[in-house]
């Protein structure tokens, strides 16, 4: 595997919990979505995100609302559910927990790495 792939996986990884984010805000259209996640470096496309979206609606966390457009056809706003919001507290709790536990190692890697170069 190379990094690059890697780092793809890394991003998949957390693209359910950013969307769960950014829909925690308030009704939101898939294109703000998708421009949010592209701006902070998430590689998403729309063929990634849709159907990400669908999964997130079926698994009860997410419902959306047509609003009609004075430029176009209607637009899909989404809304996360009761169970969505008790669920993306759940995921902000281990979120943190999986960051500090990630940092940890990290310190931890970087203390015996500078031990190891400088021997007394």
């Amino acid at each position: 595997m190379n990094v690059e792939n890697a780092q793809v996986q890394m991003r998949k990884g957390i693209l359910e919990f950013c969307i769960l984010n950014i829909i925690s805000r308030g009704e939101v259209y898939a294109s703000d979505m998708l421009d949010e996640l592209t701006s902070a470096r998430i590689m998403v496309v729309e063929g990634t995100l849709y159907p990400l979206l669908t999964r997130l609606k079926n698994s009860g966390w997410l419902d959306y609302k047509w609003v009609e457009s004075s430029s176009g056809p209607p637009r899909k706003y989404y809304v996360l559910t009761d169970e969505g919001k008790l669920f993306l507290d759940a995921m902000h709790t281990t979120w943190f927990e999986l960051a500090a536990s990630v940092e940890s190692v990290i310190h931890r890697t970087e203390e015996l790495s500078k031990t190891a170069s400088n021997p007394s």
